[in-house]
């Protein structure tokens, strides 16, 4: 079956709407033009690629812990997609709760944009998702990843890492923050997202100096603790993007038909309670 009519999960992509829900005012950047994308575009998206579900990510850019957009997805869209928020570190147990009865699966730790220092010391929070079942999602780049570690380890929250973990590919796989991803995946509870490769490819698509990071991911975590994710509507993208371009170069880094279907399917499935009705 081809890769872009076959039925899948798309893990990763935003939601910018602007017009119906106005950016926080001390928003450090504005998505708009090109970058914007809104819930009924998304839907179209689906339709044309056989998208059955999402993972809406809540972004920093735009909205920060404005969650007034995200949430009103999940409710537009009741069974198809479920939701990544951004939240204060100290939110309360019952706030969770509520976002979790929403739709939402998981909350951000967007290292890469704030950098390490206020992630170091979050068992609090690490503890009540773990309580609540939800997600702790990873988005690292370069170096950092080594210094989240004790916090990482000594939580029993279940992780998921952003894409790909964003290696510095300059310092090739050996490099220790890489290793230290890899060795998560003797952590049952850890899952990676394949995606991002023009987030941290040195090069013009189709990224080849991004693709052994996420053959090696593939390899010691499995089919079953990966996914994929578009990131539509591309913000900051360096060239034009398009979600078949990045399901055919899917194709190619993973010709193995079984292991895209675990991927693109059975992984994010399961994972995320989708449910089987729409798999037709």
């Amino acid at each position: 079956m081809s890769v872009l009519t076959q039925p899948k999960i798309d893990c990763h992509h935003h939601i910018f709407d602007p017009a119906r829900f106005p950016y926080v005012a001390d928003t450090q950047y504005r998505p708009e033009g090109h970058e914007l994308g809104t819930a009924a575009h998304y839907s179209a998206v689906m339709q044309a690629y056989n998208i059955r579900h999402s993972l809406i990510v809540g972004p920093t850019s735009g909205y920060n812990t404005d969650n007034r957009c995200l949430l009103a997805a999940l409710a537009e869209r009741p069974g198809r997609s479920k939701g990544i928020a951004v939240v204060p570190l100290d939110i309360a147990s019952d706030e969770l709760a509520a976002l979790k009865a929403q739709g939402v699966v998981g909350i951000a730790f967007n290292v890469a944009m704030l950098g390490t220092a206020p992630f170091l010391d979050v068992d609090g929070l690490m503890g009540r998702l773990a309580e609540l079942e939800l997600f702790a999602q990873v988005q690292v780049m370069d170096d950092q990843l080594p210094a989240l570690m004790p916090l990482l380890k000594r939580n029993r929250t279940p992780l998921l890492i952003d894409h790909s973990g964003r290696p510095d590919v300059r310092a090739g796989v050996d490099q220790p923050a890489f290793q230290a991803l890899l060795a998560l995946a003797g952590q049952e509870r850890t899952f990676v997202k394949l995606s991002g490769l023009s987030k941290f490819s040195r090069q013009a698509y189709p990224w080849s100096d991004g693709h052994p990071y996420q053959r090696a991911l593939l390899e010691a975590f499995g089919a079953e603790r990966c996914m994929w994710g578009s990131d539509w509507p591309f913000l900051r993208a360096n060239e034009r993007m398009d979600i078949g371009s990045l399901l055919l170069l899917l194709e190619q880094l993973f010709p193995d038909e079984t292991v895209r279907e675990q991927i693109l399917w059975s992984t994010p499935k399961h994972l995320f309670g989708f449910a089987d009705s729409l798999r037709s």
